[in-house]
């Protein structure tokens, strides 16, 4: 009986982790008001700043980039705050292509934060043109 109560609860494990997976995988790319809305959350998830991952959704309408948001992080707010500042509106209004190819500087003094967002930005873009 035991062997069978574990089985099971192995079982269920993979499911619930599987289901995980297909939910997290499910929100990388929507649709909200005919705009895509690519969520880097798992898409992105190796991708690190000073202090993990920075995730962040980008708004695209037209083939444009409409706006970038940044998501929950754990990095330093007050560090943080100027990535945001300095990176929110760098890729707003380019063409998807445009985008992509856009060289943005690194913040001085949150580099590694930085380059996760521009990184992000990236890896989001790329499978836009890819699933779109």
């Amino acid at each position: 009986m035991k062997k069978k109560h574990m089985m099971l609860g192995l079982a269920m494990m993979a499911t619930a982790l599987t289901m995980q997976s297909f939910i997290a995988n499910d929100d990388t790319m929507t649709k909200e008001n005919g705009m895509f809305v690519i969520n880097t959350t798992s898409l992105a998830k190796d991708v690190e700043g000073y202090n993990g991952p920075t995730p962040l959704k980008i708004y695209i309408i037209k083939n444009k980039v409409e706006r970038i948001e940044f998501l929950k992080s754990l990095e330093t707010p007050k560090y943080y705050a100027k990535v945001k500042k300095a990176l929110m509106d760098k890729w707003n209004g380019l063409k998807v292509k445009d985008a992509q190819k856009h060289q943005v500087d690194a913040v001085t003094g949150a580099t590694f934060s930085s380059e996760a967002v521009i990184k992000n930005v990236q890896i989001g873009l790329e499978y836009y043109q890819k699933n779109k």
